[in-house]
């Protein structure tokens, strides 16, 4: 690595300062109680009968309260004298396979001790229709065999395409139920007819299996839960398309239209399925999504620990470490093309030995004439957006800005004996 050292030692890391982006910070505080309320709807809980075997579908994101949303769940369930049981409702999260997928749950906290219900994971799924286009509808054997169906997710954008319904509920039937098998299929004709293909399947499915209700979600920009409502099946699809447009208001974003450098401290499958989220960044893994801003290289330095290895998205950046690298579970990050078709997210982008010449590479190559110029932000993730650091060449408009407060004095990045950052 001794020459590349040569050509970036020159290259200066620009002075940053710290700072506050404030968005709507409407959120919800009485969570258990506004959830309870809304099972006691009309549709919902009590559709569960006295003696049925209820799956309870939970996901792998992350998920604001995922755990405490699952747990009151399962116990307005067992009130109503149903007997439910936790499927993991992932698609090929997991690394495809039926412990992993628990052990993601696990992660998540949702255990078997603190839900009070047992989890059954399995990778097996039944066919039970096909698209006009051909395309298989698969469904988890456990699921398909259960008197009813609760699927519990947060509705919010998707990472690579754009339409009525995206991120959410029938997404979650559609592939999350469908594990990998079902996830394959919806992927197989690519990105490009996903818009048409997630709703298709999740309304043959709800036709089919018995799905009695939603638990859906919507979160405010700072990862906190402002909106639940339990959507009894028939309504899952008209009102899904309402949250997501509140959930698109919603988003945390970076509130600089054009950065020479983005530098992403942690990316990982509890950030987002994309490792990180593209409607953050504007760097999409397909052409059939877009917003966000307009960032000339992007830096990702580490993996989370909750994502396991899986670092899908890393492809995505221009740059990374030598660490992230030597983390990643390769057949883990690799299944997650092969079965979504999209595989330069997969890809490991040029590493460096540390986040010290990852950061300089950056600089180097983001086409400014004075390296001294260059417009850095750095983030946490794309889930915490609050505080970030920005480079002293965006303290002009961060000052014109309603929604941006500075809150120090400029300072140099402090890097470890290892060249890595010290957080």
């Amino acid at each position: 690595m001794s020459i590349l050292r040569t050509v970036l030692e020159d290259i200066p890391i620009p002075q940053m300062v710290r700072i506050r982006q404030k968005f709507d910070a409407t959120r919800l505080d009485n969570l258990a109680e506004v959830l309870e309320k809304e099972l006691q709807q009309p549709g919902a809980i009590d559709r569960i009968k006295p003696g049925q075997q209820v799956a309870v579908a939970v996901g792998s994101r992350g998920v604001a309260n995922i755990a405490l949303f699952t747990k009151v769940t399962i116990d307005a369930i067992k009130q109503a004298g149903g007997h439910p049981f936790i499927v993991p409702c992932m698609g090929s999260h997991g690394g495809a396979t039926a412990e992993g997928q628990k052990d993601v749950l696990h992660h998540l906290g949702v255990t078997e001790e603190a839900m009070g219900a047992p989890i059954r994971s399995s990778m097996e799924v039944v066919k039970i229709d096909e698209l006009p286009n051909g395309l298989p509808v698969y469904v988890d054997k456990i699921a398909s065999e259960a008197d009813a169906i609760v699927v519990i997710n947060r509705v919010k954008p998707h990472t690579a395409f754009r339409g009525r319904i995206e991120s959410g509920i029938m997404k979650m039937i559609a592939i999350g139920l469908g594990k990998q098998k079902g996830a394959e299929a919806c992927h197989q004709l690519g990105f490009k007819y996903m818009a048409e293909n997630v709703p298709a399947m999740a309304t043959i499915m709800i036709e089919k299996l018995p799905i009695v209700f939603g638990v859906a979600l919507v979160e405010n920009a700072y990862d906190e839960t402002c909106r639940i409502e339990v959507l009894p099946a028939e309504q899952i699809e008209a009102r899904e398309m309402v949250l997501l447009e509140e959930a698109k208001a919603r988003l945390p974003k970076i509130l600089f239209d054009q950065i020479d450098v983005l530098v992403i401290d942690y990316i990982g499958k509890n950030i987002s399925g994309d490792g990180m989220d593209p409607n953050v960044t504007g760097r999409y893994p397909t052409p059939y999504a877009h917003g966000g801003p307009d960032v000339s290289k992007m830096i990702v330095l580490d993996l989370t620990p909750e994502t396991k290895g899986n670092a899908n998205g890393v492809g995505t950046a221009d740059f990374t470490t030598q660490r992230l690298v030597d983390k990643m579970d390769r057949a883990a990050t690799f299944v997650n093309g092969l079965t979504s078709t999209v595989c330069a997210p997969t890809k490991i982008s040029t590493t460096l030995d540390n986040d010290f010449y990852a950061i300089k590479a950056g600089v180097k190559t983001c086409n400014i004439l004075d390296y001294t110029k260059c417009r850095l932000v750095r983030i946490q993730d794309t889930l915490h957006l609050g505080e970030i650091e920005i480079s002293v060449n965006l303290l002009e408009e961060a000052r014109k800005h309603a929604d941006i407060e500075i809150l120090t004095e400029p300072y140099d990045l402090q890097f470890d004996s290892e060249g890595n950052l010290v957080k």
